[in-house]
């Protein structure tokens, strides 16, 4: 018997001037859009995960700052279900010389209405219902989450 467990990933939801920072990269099933978002890593906090993965996709230092969501994600086309931790936040820098993960094409800002009209080529649908949600003025404290180190 396989064991089951569902992949932790983090999401950063970034908004300025009424643009979400997103990336464009390459999957499987051609150039997606999705929030800048990976992996949890082993011994990582949730937060940590999120402000390093918003770094090497985006090249730009994210300070998570609230909780916007928990998203649980059957994916459809496989047996994998995505359990997702979304935090909104600042961006408190930004380096143009860093290179992106391998795999992503490019970071792109996209107003809201952008962010729809794209949706075909989403990653998944959390990426717009992540969107909606921090527009909605969901926001939850990081102390939500308790990090235990071992």
């Amino acid at each position: 018997m396989r064991l089951w467990k569902p992949n932790v990933t983090v999401a950063a939801i970034v908004e300025r001037d009424g643009r979400f920072l997103l990336v464009e990269e390459e999957t499987e099933g051609g150039l997606r859009f999705n929030q800048p978002a990976g992996h949890l890593e082993q011994g990582e906090s949730l937060v940590d995960a999120t402000a390093r993965e918003a770094l090497e996709e985006t090249a730009h230092s994210f300070v998570p700052r609230f909780l916007v969501g928990v998203y649980q994600w059957p994916r459809p086309d496989n047996d994998v279900t995505y359990l997702r931790f979304a935090f909104g936040g600042d961006v408190v820098g930004f380096d143009p010389a860093r290179s992106l993960d391998e795999g992503i094409v490019r970071a792109v800002w996209m107003d809201l209405d952008e962010v729809r009209a794209t949706r075909a080529r989403h990653r998944s649908p959390l990426i717009l219902q992540c969107c909606e949600d921090y527009l909605a003025g969901r926001q939850y404290p990081l102390d939500l989450i308790r990090h235990y180190d071992s």
